[in-house]
C-alpha cells in the first residue's frame, strides 16, 4: 500500500530548489528537485539514490535517512514515516486487533456531556457513548469515519470543514499503511475508497502523512445546527492501535448549549422529557 520509493518521489517533487540552494532558471521544467540534486545535497551517490527511488536499494542507514529527511524538509511525522518505510523489509508489524477492554468501555459511560468514541487505525469506531451516536446519527460500533466522509454523500453536510477532514483522513490512513503494510482489511478499505471517490484518489497519490491530533472539529448537525468542538486524542497504552477521542465544547459556548440540546433527543430524533443517562455501546 505504501513504499519508500513512492514516498521519496512525492517529497522530492515538493522541494523548492531555490530554498534548497539549487540555482534555477526559466528553462527548468522539473517540478521540485532532480534525483541527482537530492543525491548531491544528501551526500550519497546518484546511483544509490536512483536505486532507492526504484525500490532496488534496501536498508539505508540512519545517516542516509537523516540526510534525506533534512534535504526533503520533512516534519517529525513525515520523518517517522520515512523510517518505518525504510525498515519494512526488516520487520513488518502485525496488524493490531481485538476489542476494547470492559474497563475502558466503562470510561465511555462516565463521559456524559461530550461525544466520546474509541477508534482503531483503520478509522473503524469500535465503541462510542450515547452522545457520539446522536452526533453521527447512527449506531456504534459499525461506523468507519473514512467511509462516512468520502463515500456517504448524504452525510457530507455533517462536516462543516469537509475538505480539511478529507486531508486529515488520507494523511492518517497513509500513516497506518506505513505502520501495517500487511493489513488486508486496511488495504481493502483503501481500495474501496479509491474506487468510490475521485478526491480520495487524488489525495492518496500525493502520499501526504498526518498524525491524528487535537484540534478544532466543526459539525453542522441537522437537529441542533453548528457545533464547534475541540477534539482530544488519547492513544491507548497497549498494542491495540486504538485511540480514545473526546469532542468537547467550551464552557458557556453555543456548542455547549447545542450538545446539551442534542443529549435531550432520543435515538429517533424526538426530544425526551429529560436527558437520559449515557449508555455503553457493547
Amino acid at each position: 500500500m505504501d513504499d519508500l520509493a513512492g514516498f521519496l518521489r512525492t517529497r522530492r517533487s515538493r522541494v523548492d530548489p531555490s530554498a534548497a540552494g539549487v540555482p534555477t532558471d526559466s528553462r527548468r521544467r522539473v517540478e521540485g528537485l532532480r534525483r541527482e540534486e537530492v543525491a548531491h545535497l544528501s551526500g550519497v551517490s546518484v546511483d544509490y539514490y536512483v536505486r532507492l527511488e526504484q525500490g532496488r536499494a534496501t536498508q539505508p542507514s540512519d545517516q542516509v535517512l537523516d540526510a534525506l529527511a533534512r534535504v526533503l524538509g520533512l516534519d517529525d511525522t513525515e520523518r517517522g514515516h520515512l523510517y518505518r518505510l525504510a525498515r519494512q523489509r526488516r520487520r513488518r508489524a502485525k496488524p493490531p486487533g481485538g476489542r476494547p477492554r470492559p474497563e475502558l468501555l466503562r470510561v465511555l459511560d462516565l463521559v456524559t456531556d461530550a461525544p466520546a468514541l474509541i477508534m482503531d487505525h483503520r478509522m473503524d469506531v469500535v465503541a462510542g457513548n450515547r452522545l457520539a451516536g446522536l452526533l453521527y446519527g447512527r449506531e456504534m460500533p459499525g461506523l468507519n469515519t473514512a467511509r462516512h466522509i468520502f463515500l456517504e454523500e448524504a452525510e457530507r453536510g455533517l462536516y462543516a470543514e469537509w475538505e480539511k477532514c478529507t486531508l486529515d483522513v488520507v494523511g492518517h490512513l497513509r500513516l497506518a499503511a506505513g505502520k501495517y503494510p500487511d493489513d488486508p482489511r486496511l488495504a481493502s478499505l483503501v481500495g474501496e475508497l479509491a474506487m468510490g471517490s475521485e478526491r480520495f484518489r487524488r489525495l492518496w497519490a500525493r502520499a501526504d502523512v498526518r498524525a491524528r491530533a487535537h484540534g478544532r472539529k466543526a459539525y453542522r448537525h441537522p437537529l441542533v445546527g453548528l457545533l464547534e468542538l475541540h477534539q482530544e486524542n488519547f492513544a491507548l497504552p497497549d498494542e491495540s492501535g486504538m485511540e480514545l477521542l473526546v469532542l468537547s465544547a467550551a464552557p458557556g459556548s453555543p456548542a455547549e448549549d447545542g450538545l446539551r440540546l442534542l443529549g435531550a433527543f432520543s435515538g429517533d430524533g424526538r426530544p425526551t422529557v429529560e436527558g437520559p443517562p449515557a449508555t455503553r455501546v457493547p
